[in-house]
């Protein structure tokens, strides 16, 4: 994967510095964009991250640890956190934390995006949507593996039975990453790792960069935790209905395989990720409580934004993508 072009100030003083050799550099005292969905801002962001992950062909590794490229980071997570802070409720209330996830996984806090694709997506925005989870499918269960040395006992079992089955549970070719791959190619799409990361705006971007700043950061363990239990529990369903809107089109069994697999998967990782995972850590560190469910308002949050994003868009008769110059097709 290159680096992709540049979207504004933030991403090409970032990318200026990244193409050439590891160095001190300043970090600006002022960011433009908006710290919630902004293209330039999120790009910047998602592209930090990334060095933890697979980096950039054309980015020396030991930018990973350089420490201009650090504090440039930490200046745009500070302001991620504080506009989370001003848009997401913290108080935990006071039931228990698996009755506050369960309450949360049954909340219908806004439109469809599965029941739209299911009962009348196009096979156009199908593939649309697909480019757009690829930004986290193609690295699937990566963000919350940050969270393994963080936790320990029962809450650390729990994670790893969920990550064993993300992982394939020892096949490599079950592996739910790679089974998203043979679904976009199955739908046409290029399944190479960041090949539309051109194409994806600041609302995917920042639904990704949430995980990565929650698991990255040792003082949000909770937050990852609580973040990871209500996405397992809130997969199952949806999945089921990506997967009929997919039949409904025409596509066959290795396009629907993914999605296939998860309502299964997901359907027993609900009642860990709830109970020994979000319940668990709860029970043995209190002080967590409040960040479980901070962790996973801030997914219902920016998930909630995301999938706006797309509907407007489709509503409006126009790509929910960035350019579709940015959008080829496998060959």
């Amino acid at each position: 994967m290159l680096l992709p072009g540049a979207r504004g100030p933030l991403t090409e003083l970032l990318f200026s510095n990244l193409v050439t050799e590891p160095h001190a550099w300043r970090t600006p005292l002022t960011f433009d964009g908006d710290p919630l969905s902004g293209d330039d801002f999120h790009l910047a962001l998602y592209c930090c991250y990334e060095l933890h992950y697979r980096g950039f062909d054309d980015v020396d590794e030991r930018w990973e640890w350089n420490p201009s490229l650090l504090a440039f980071r930490a200046a745009l997570e500070e302001r991620f956190e504080a506009a989370l802070f001003g848009a997401v409720d913290r108080d935990a209330g006071s039931s228990s934390v698996t009755a506050h996830l369960i309450e949360l996984a049954g909340s219908d806090g806004g439109p469809s995006l599965a029941r739209y694709l299911e009962t009348r997506g196009t096979a156009a925005q199908f593939i649309e949507f697909m480019i757009h989870r690829s930004a986290y499918q193609l690295k699937e269960a990566d963000p919350h593996s940050w969270a393994i040395p963080r936790l320990e006992g029962p809450p650390k079992a729990a994670l790893l039975e969920i990550q064993t089955d993300e992982y394939g549970g020892g096949d490599p070719e079950r592996i739910h990453a790679v089974l998203f791959a043979r679904s976009m190619g199955a739908v046409g799409l290029d399944a190479s790792y960041g090949a539309y990361l051109d194409a994806l705006p600041g609302a995917t971007l920042a639904t990704v960069n949430l995980m990565s700043f929650f698991g990255l950061h040792r003082r949000w363990r909770g937050a990852i935790v609580g973040h990871l239990a209500l996405f397992e529990m809130t997969s199952t369903e949806p999945n089921r209905r990506y997967g009929n809107g997919l039949r409904r089109l025409g596509f066959g069994e290795d396009a629907t395989f993914f999605f296939d697999e998860h309502v299964e998967a997901d359907s027993v990782h609900e009642q860990i990720a709830a109970h020994d995972l979000g319940g668990g850590l709860a029970r043995q560190d209190p002080t967590l409580t409040a960040d479980i469910i901070f962790g996973a308002r801030s997914l219902l949050f920016l998930e909630d934004r995301w999938t706006r994003h797309l509907l407007d868009s489709w509503s409006s008769d126009r790509s929910s993508l960035l350019g579709s110059d940015r959008v080829p097709l496998r060959a």
